[in-house]
């Protein structure tokens, strides 16, 4: 049996967002999550443009979006 000469598949997409501010500090009993959040936070902080570069590279392959609080988000 031969493959089609077209595949399609249909892909869902969800975008992420990750509110800023984040948490400055890890402390005692953060979930996995809240320790992810002030992660990326600090990455999204740092003043190095190959940081930044690599970040946004990153972003943009896992629909991540940075959101200022009260913002509608997309903001980076």
């Amino acid at each position: 049996m031969s493959k089609p000469a077209i595949e399609y598949q249909k892909v869902m997409t969800e975008i992420v967002y990750v509110n800023l501010p984040g948490p400055k500090e890890p402390s005692p009993g953060m979930t996995g999550g809240e320790l992810l959040h002030g992660f990326l936070t600090e990455l999204h902080e740092a003043t190095s443009n190959e940081v930044q570069a690599y970040l946004g590279a990153l972003c943009s392959k896992w629909n991540v979006r940075f959101r200022k609080e009260g913002g509608t988000g997309g903001e980076k």
